[in-house]
């Protein structure tokens, strides 16, 4: 049998010790924004987490279109991050231009309820098969409404997420297994309260813990992606969402589905394409083509459970909703998204290239002999540096490698081509071409033979 080839700690150190320093020198406008930017920007970025790029400063953009960006200093970039699924779009989409422009023209925020709205919602009501919509600015707005519709209704006090989940900024999932039990996750900054006061946590794919954990009655809802995405891809074990479903039905529990990164598996998710049946679900990021959208469904009995208690006088006071919700401007983007760009045709583009991606990095990988591997969920793509896909979000955060996942990011970016931050994560806009597939598995296949030549 062939051996599997090894790759030399020291020599990916100072593989990334040549890389930074390459791209110090290709990036001096860049820089020197970000020097000045530490006297008026925390940590001299507008986020925090941007200061987690590789390189030791990010770059700056100056413009972006399509599925290409062009930074400060003149480089041109093929975008695979698509700001993590925000502009999975592409940015700036030509199709959906013209009605945005247009809606700044005519009101970009008034309180009141606009045609959009309801087009917006029975486009939704179409692609994912849940009644009732309500619109937010973010996912993590959406999570955090629907979480507290579904403990009043259900009047219960507890939710329960999956260990390594991610849902935005949401308190209640910040918290995952620390030996086995629930703990405040690491990093958590300032929480409210302990979330292990409010949250349950158990591993994903583990359907006895699941049920011990909804068991005693006290959990309003399970929060969880379709697949996992924030710790590398994580995909559903055979049978384990029809276990999540009847679980959830036999005692009581809601189920939410957070669509914001799975929204790549096709026009309706991974709920139309799998034919998942949730309670309420969740989306944001992609809708509005980069203008801030969201938005979160019910079922019909869920629905007119959740509108039984938004009731005036608190309507307004309850807190739920934002004065800039389901504002104008993030109406007409949405329907142009859902109308013009993310539409079957382009999904089926979308993921054909996910297809060929996915292809051409395992055939890399097998050529070479690498103990790696690759999943996809639609148009999404990642590779990660382990042999075997992982189970749940432990076997996740183990497999996650120090040293090759900030390397190949660097790498990658030194010659033109952006990955998700984090993981190496990849995302297919309809702008995205073949040729710009294929120039990755070039630049990912040169990034193999220099840490194994």
């Amino acid at each position: 049998m062939p051996h599997t080839a090894t790759i030399d700690r020291n020599k990916v150190r100072a593989l990334m010790q040549a890389e930074q320093q390459r791209f110090a020198e290709q990036h001096p406008r860049s820089q020197a924004l970000y020097q000045r930017a530490q006297h008026s920007l925390l940590a001299g970025v507008p986020m925090h987490w941007m200061t987690r790029w590789p390189g030791g400063f990010p770059i700056f953009v100056a413009e972006a279109r399509g599925a290409t960006f062009r930074d400060v200093d003149g480089h041109e970039y093929i975008d695979l991050c698509l700001g993590d699924t925000g502009a999975m779009t592409g940015h700036s989409p030509a199709a959906a231009l013209p009605a945005i422009a247009e809606q700044l023209h005519k009101g970009i925020t008034t309180m009141l309820p606009s045609e959009n709205a309801f087009w917006v919602a029975e486009e939704l009501q179409r692609r994912f098969g849940l009644k009732y919509w309500q619109f937010a600015l973010s996912a993590t707005d959406a999570n955090r409404f629907a979480l507290r519709l579904a403990r009043a209704i259900t009047a219960r006090p507890r939710v329960l997420v999956f260990h390594g989940c991610y849902h935005g900024t949401v308190d209640e999932a910040y918290a995952w297994l620390v030996e086995g039990k629930p703990a405040s996750r690491p990093g958590n900054i300032g929480p409210q309260v302990d979330p292990t006061l409010t949250t349950k946590v158990v591993e994903w794919n583990d359907p006895e813990a699941l049920e011990e954990a909804l068991r005693p009655g006290d959990v309003a809802a399970v929060l969880a992606e379709p697949v996992m995405t924030n710790v590398g891809i994580v995909q559903p074990a055979p049978g384990f969402h029809q276990a999540l479903r009847e679980l959830t039905r036999r005692y009581g529990t809601l189920l939410i589905l957070d669509e914001t990164h799975t929204l790549s598996a096709g026009p309706g998710g991974y709920t139309r394409a799998h034919g998942l049946e949730p309670d309420m679900l969740t989306v944001g990021k992609p809708l509005g083509s980069g203008i801030p959208s969201a938005a979160y469904g019910f079922s019909e009995e869920v629905g007119q459970r959740a509108q039984a208690v938004i009731q005036p006088p608190y309507a307004d006071t309850g807190g739920i909703g934002g004065t800039l919700a389901a504002n104008a401007l993030s109406l007409a983007a949405m329907r142009a998204t859902l109308e013009h760009v993310l539409t079957e045709a382009a999904y089926q583009h979308m993921i054909a290239l996910g297809r060929q991606l996915e292809a051409e990095v395992q055939e890399v990988m097998t050529r070479y002999r690498l103990p790696w591997h690759v999943t996809r969920v639609g148009c999404r793509v990642e590779y990660l540096f382990r042999p075997n896909p992982a189970q749940n979000g432990s076997e996740a955060l183990a497999g996650q490698d120090p040293d090759l996942d900030p390397f190949i990011h660097l790498f990658m970016l030194n010659r033109g081509i952006l990955l998700t931050p984090f993981h190496n994560m990849t995302l297919i806009s309809p702008e995205t071409t073949a040729a710009q597939v294929r120039r990755h598995t070039e630049v990912f296949e040169e990034a193999v033979r220099a840490l194994i030549g």
